[in-house]
């Protein structure tokens, strides 16, 4: 059985299938073309550099293609990478379907699906439960299976709904704790946050930014989707309950330089951000954790200003 590229260990011998997960061509100080490959199977992502790339080189090893991949697991920066010896295109007979290589939500498409039906059914008031089924109808699908970023927090298929659906469900429970929010402007803009990464992400399969993504992102671009549908369902774009879940979704990432175009000035708004910021970052130190051992720091996150974490040693919990 093929070992896993998260099994590894340093000075190791690689000898595994691998999807392509990203391919950027660069040069290096001498001019030398090079191509900065990210192999990935269902263990995660390993980085290293095809040097001295052909032009051929560059026209297979693309994202999507799987390889059969060799070379010596190091280091770079304290983070994991492997210096090539060889790769190839994969042979007739052997793995060829993508999925087989990429990281799944823990939680099945169907109990996300019936998850998130159950969720809008909470939203009661008219703008906003209107609004909700109606982008939800046209990104159905796209929503349960797209991851919720190339990299970085909740990056695997079924992500995106993972993520919200995790964010939703922290709402209800602290709308509870707090009765003073209003539960169903909270789900609303759970659901919603990060919807327009459909637009900005390529999909769950080797997944790229769009050029939408690029130069737009996703929350302008999901803004930009509430107000289409707010036109076509006929409501008025000053009406306060629009204009509040617009607010919401807009403010989500926090402060300007992450790319809020406003920073939170509603209750709710303000609740949402720290709720996705405490999901995103559950997820990510739940990540690396998984791959480090007790007793051991792990590798840095760079979503999390590049800090190690440290996992303790388990101890037996004796009863009192």
């Amino acid at each position: 059985m093929t070992k896993l590229l998260a099994n590894y260990q340093d000075s190791e011998h690689v000898d595994s299938f691998a999807l392509i997960k990203s391919a950027d061509v660069r040069l290096t100080k001498n001019g030398k073309t090079y191509i900065g490959l990210v192999f990935s199977d269902r263990s995660g992502d390993l980085p290293g550099n095809l040097w001295d790339a052909t032009e051929d080189q560059i026209a297979r090893f693309i994202p999507g293609k799987i390889v059969k991949l060799q070379g010596v697991r190091g280091s770079y920066h304290d983070q994991p990478q492997v210096q090539i010896t060889s790769v190839r295109l994969t042979d007739s007979g052997e793995p060829e379907n993508p999925s087989d290589f990429m990281v799944h939500a823990p939680i099945k498409e169907s109990d996300m699906n019936d998850a998130l039906n159950d969720y809008i059914l909470l939203i009661v008031n008219p703008t906003w439960n209107r609004l909700v089924r109606r982008l939800f109808t046209q990104y159905h699908d796209a929503f349960l299976r797209y991851p919720a970023a190339k990299s970085n927090h909740h990056a695997f298929a079924g992500g995106l709904a993972f993520h919200s659906l995790s964010i939703a469900r922290l709402a209800k429970s602290v709308s509870k704790q707090y009765p003073q929010l209003n539960q169903e402007l909270l789900i609303a803009g759970a659901l919603l946050h990060d919807l327009g990464k459909t637009i900005e992400l390529s999909g769950p399969v080797a997944t790229q930014y769009t050029l939408s993504g690029n130069l737009i992102g996703h929350i302008t671009l999901i803004d930009e989707q509430i107000v289409l549908a707010a036109q076509e369902l006929k409501f008025d774009l000053q009406d306060e309950d629009l204009i509040l879940l617009r607010h919401v979704v807009l403010s989500h990432h926090g402060i300007l330089e992450y790319g809020s175009p406003v920073r939170p000035v509603v209750m709710e708004a303000e609740v949402l951000h720290q709720l996705d910021e405490l999901d995103a970052s559950i997820q990510m130190m739940t990540g690396v954790l998984e791959k480090t051992a007790e007793g051991s720091f792990s590798d840095r996150v760079f979503g999390l200003d590049n800090r190690k974490f440290y996992k303790p040693e388990s101890r037996d919990q004796t009863t009192l």
